[in-house]
């Protein structure tokens, strides 16, 4: 199956543009132009140096502005960390005295053990207390793809292979691959300059097969093709209920056109001559031969295969499969 038959699917395009909108907008975006700027964060956010420092800058301003309302919350702003910071920088203040008053005007406990702490590697940064580390964000979001990844695979995957032998894409080329061309040498007649096999099965909405007309010797010399010419009814899929084929020819000014038709749009006189004008009429039957002549070429188109669509619709209005054969020979011209 085409990596773009594939990524028609909704259910497909909608997991790809979340996977990679959520990758763009954390990792690109997020961590990488426009990471997360800290502004006007309280105490508590500070890497642990930074309140040590802040703290004795509280402790000093104590000293000489004693307010014990100011002091107290100067020191709340630390949070839970406060009691650790005092017990860091008690012993190497300068005045223990200050120490002792700021510590029983905030109420904190003087002690003589040292809270174990990790001195920061010179040249490191150590982590902010409460904010967010980047190794969980990491493994957040690596734990995330990992889900994502696992429900593609489990959900779309598998929803992919069951789906893949039953598309019109190759359901067509399956078909076509097991049809045989025309043999005209055992006819007697001359081999054509091309020869072409093309399918339409029901579901095929966008069916349009165009072929270039090429000489022995490479020379090109026009193209034909067959596209969707009418539908009848509404929803999907469409309900082809004829088709248009055409020849251009390179040597011509105008492109020849027939409509291959359904029995019953050739028996509905409205549908007969609407279509009537897009080119000469053909209710197509297996086996029939369809011919159209320019100044320079000469095509046979053959329906090597054919078979109504079953349904709610009138019997016989619509195609579920047409295998069509493409014969071109160079135009004899008989000199006048």
């Amino acid at each position: 199956m085409k990596i773009l038959d594939y990524l028609k699917k909704p259910v497909v395009t909608a997991a790809l543009g979340f996977i990679i909108g959520l990758f763009i907008g954390l990792v690109v975006l997020g961590w990488g132009l426009w990471p997360v700027q800290w502004t006007n964060a309280d105490p508590s956010a500070l890497r642990s140096d930074l309140q040590e420092d802040y703290l004795r800058m509280t402790i000093d301003s104590f000293v000489g502005n004693p307010v014990n309302e100011l002091a107290i919350q100067r020191y709340e702003a630390l949070g839970p960390d406060g009691q650790a910071v005092f017990d860091r920088i008690k012993l190497g203040y300068r005045d223990q005295n200050a120490i002792l008053n700021f510590a029983r005007v905030v109420q904190v406990t003087p002690s003589t053990t040292l809270t174990t702490t990790t001195t920061p590697v010179s040249g490191t940064t150590p982590a902010k207390p409460r904010a967010l580390n980047s190794t969980l964000i990491i493994g957040g979001a690596l734990i995330l793809f990992a889900i994502l990844g696992f429900a593609v695979f489990k959900y779309l995957i598998p929803l992919f292979r069951h789906t893949t032998s039953d598309r019109p894409a190759n359901r067509t080329r399956d078909i076509t691959n097991q049809t045989e061309m025309t043999d005209y040498s055992t006819q007697g007649t001359e081999q054509p300059i091309a020869q072409f096999m093309t399918t339409y099965v029901l579901g095929d909405d966008l069916f349009d097969d165009s072929f270039s007309i090429d000489s022995p010797a490479g020379e090109f010399l026009g193209e034909c093709g067959i596209g969707i010419s009418e539908t009848i009814g509404v929803g999907e899929p469409k309900k082809v209920t004829a088709f248009e084929v055409w020849l251009f020819d390179k040597n011509d000014i105008q492109t020849v056109t027939k409509v291959l038709m359904s029995m019953r749009a050739f028996n509905d006189v409205a549908t007969f001559q609407r279509l009537q004008a897009k080119g000469e009429p053909f209710m197509m039957e297996r086996g029939k031969q369809v011919v159209l002549e320019t100044a320079a070429l000469q095509l046979v188109a053959t329906a090597s295969d054919m078979e109504y669509g079953q349904g709610a619709m009138p019997e016989d209005s619509y195609f579920q499969r047409l295998t069509l054969e493409i014969a071109v020979w160079p135009k004899v011209v008989t000199p006048a």
